[in-house]
C-alpha cells in the first residue's frame, strides 16, 4: 500500500475508534452523585409455590445494589427510597433432552418475574413500578429438586443485576 492510503485506512480506524465510545459515561449513570442518596430493600414476598425465591432475592436486591454504589444502603428505616415487590411467577421449561429419550428432560430453564415498586419515603411517591425477570438454566441430572435448590440464589442474582440496572440507571 502506498503511504496516502496507509494514512487514510489509519484515519478512518482512528475515527471509528472515537465514534465507538461517544456513549460511554465515566462514573456513575443516576443523575445524582454515588452515595447521595439511600434506599432501603423492604420485604419482598412472594406468590408462586416456589418457597426458597423470597430469602434469595432479598439478599440478591441488597448485595447488588450495596455493589453498584449509586444509593447508600438503608436498614434502619430513614432512606429516600423504598423498594418493595412481589414475586409473581417462577416458571421452569425444558431446554434439552436426554439423547435417544424425547420424553426426558436434561437441561431446563427457569424463571422468575417480580413486579417491583420504588417510592420517595417522604412523598410516597412512585418512581419506578415494573416486572423485573431473571432466568438462569440448569442440569437436572439424576435429582431436579436438588439442581433447582442450588440454582435459586443465580436466579434471583440475575433478577437482582437486571433489577439494579433499572433502578440505578433511572430509566423509570
Amino acid at each position: 500500500m502506498h503511504l496516502p492510503a496507509l494514512r487514510a485506512l489509519g484515519l478512518v480506524g482512528l475515527l471509528a475508534g472515537l465514534t465507538g465510545c461517544a456513549s460511554y459515561k465515566l462514573g456513575p449513570t443516576a443523575a445524582f452523585p454515588a452515595g447521595q442518596h439511600s434506599i432501603q430493600v423492604a420485604s419482598i414476598s412472594n406468590r408462586t409455590d416456589e418457597p426458597r425465591l423470597i430469602e434469595a432475592v432479598n439478599n440478591a436486591l441488597r448485595k447488588r445494589l450495596q455493589q453498584d454504589g449509586t444509593y447508600k444502603l438503608d436498614t434502619r428505616g430513614e432512606s429516600d427510597v423504598v423498594l418493595t415487590g412481589v414475586i409473581t411467577h417462577f416458571n421452569r421449561s425444558a431446554l434439552s433432552f436426554q439423547p435417544g429419550d424425547i420424553l426426558t428432560a436434561r437441561d431446563y430453564a427457569l424463571g422468575v418475574t417480580a413486579q417491583l415498586t420504588l417510592k420517595e419515603r417522604g412523598t410516597g411517591k412512585v418512581l419506578f413500578d415494573r416486572a423485573v425477570n431473571g432466568r438462569t438454566t440448569i442440569r437436572a441430572g439424576s435429582d431436579l429438586a436438588s439442581a433447582e435448590r442450588q440454582a435459586v440464589s443465580l436466579l434471583a442474582e440475575d433478577l437482582a443485576r437486571n433489577a439494579t440496572s433499572l433502578i440505578v440507571d433511572g430509566a423509570w
